[in-house]
């Protein structure tokens, strides 16, 4: 009799399983078909949506649908490269580590960034703070430091959370020549460093241990901040010691890991007026941000700047600054040839 009560109450159990199963599969399937067809219809709008704004838009920012579609091919070309690089580099491998901590994803938009800095990140922070809903008027009036403002807004994601992100977002990275960003660095935050901020006592200990005090001719430079060729040899040390560097001067292939990630939009410093009116259009921001640049450092003045402090530097320096930055040289299609054209040879070295 026990036996067969026991029989009895499995059964049961099955029963009852078998009926539960059997109700939640509908609301189950149901769910599948909605998530796939939220991705769908996400992907679609980011396909399609620029008919609508050709056909519709009175948006003088917005690029021409050939401008469009030049540009278009221009990021499947830059994408393609990236791939192909991070294979070959062996980047994509499971013995590199994906690094999520500097990006920003904003779910009302559906747009993901990585801030490299010096690269018009000053712009995309501002952009990334409108998108958070702080209004311009406040944005241009505050005293507090954009990245902070945003980090209220953007949490700090892990891998995981960007990568389920990813799949109904636009994700997208500026760079720019490694070695005019390195010289923007050190002109906005060296040079020009906030008197007793981090930068600024940054700049002393670099004079206190590079600049040699002994008798030289010529005498050493009278400058409180640090000579260029000082800067470069503290980077330099710093990164064979394998300490951290400022994030103003990290390379951006530690900074994003961008082999690690999926990106749809890849933006250049060197094309980024079309670039960002693409990524305007084709994430639909034109209502919310414009194509303008911040603090955008470019132009014939700023390359003149540029090619003067490189002169200062001796080739064996500029050596160690490709052996630092070659992978963001190689990912991105950058060249330091015409650099070694303006470096000053170490005795009687040459580039070969």
């Amino acid at each position: 009799m026990g036996r067969r009560n026991m029989s009895m109450l499995r059964l049961g159990r099955c029963v009852a399983f078998l009926a539960a199963a059997a109700f939640l599969l509908p609301f189950t399937i149901l769910l599948m078909v909605f998530d796939q067809q939220y991705n769908f219809t996400y992907n679609s709008k980011r396909v399609f949506y620029q008919e609508f704004v050709f056909e519709n838009g009175t948006h003088d920012e917005l690029l021409s649908r050939e401008k469009f579609l030049e540009v278009g091919a221009r990021m499947e070309a830059r994408r393609d490269a990236l791939r192909a690089q991070c294979s070959k580099l062996g980047l994509d491998s499971s013995s590199y580590k994906a690094y999520s901590w500097e990006y920003l994803i904003n779910r009302q938009y559906h747009v993901i960034w990585c801030n490299i800095f010096k690269a018009a990140s000053t712009s995309w922070m501002y952009n990334f703070n409108l998108m958070a809903n702080y209004s311009a008027a406040f944005l241009d009036k505050t005293k507090e430091v954009p990245l902070e403002l945003a980090r209220k807004k953007y949490v700090r994601p892990s891998v995981e959370m960007l990568k389920k992100a990813q799949s109904d977002s636009i994700t997208f990275l500026i760079v720019r020549h490694p070695l005019e960003r390195l010289a923007s660095a050190y002109n906005d935050k060296i040079v020009h460093a906030w008197p007793k901020s981090f930068h600024d006592k940054m700049g002393h200990r670099i004079v206190r241990k590079y600049r040699k005090l002994s008798g030289e001719n010529p005498p050493p430079p009278k400058e409180r901040y640090p000579m260029f060729e000082e800067f470069v040899s503290y980077v330099v040390d710093e990164a064979r010691a394998k300490r951290p560097l400022d994030m103003h001067w990290t390379p951006y292939t530690a900074f994003c890991t961008p082999c690690k990630f999926n990106f749809d939009v890849i933006l250049k410093f060197e094309t980024l007026d079309e670039d960002q009116r693409f990524l305007i259009q084709m994430a639909r921001l034109h209502e919310v941000v414009k194509p303008e640049w911040r603090n955008s450092g470019k132009g014939s003045q700023t390359l003149h700047i540029i090619n003067h402090l490189y002169s200062r530097l001796k080739k064996s320096q500029l050596d160690a600054l490709y052996n630092l930055y070659k992978y963001d040289f190689q990912l991105f299609n950058y060249t330091i040839d015409k650099y070694y054209e303006i470096v000053r040879p170490d005795d009687n070295s040459s580039h070969g």
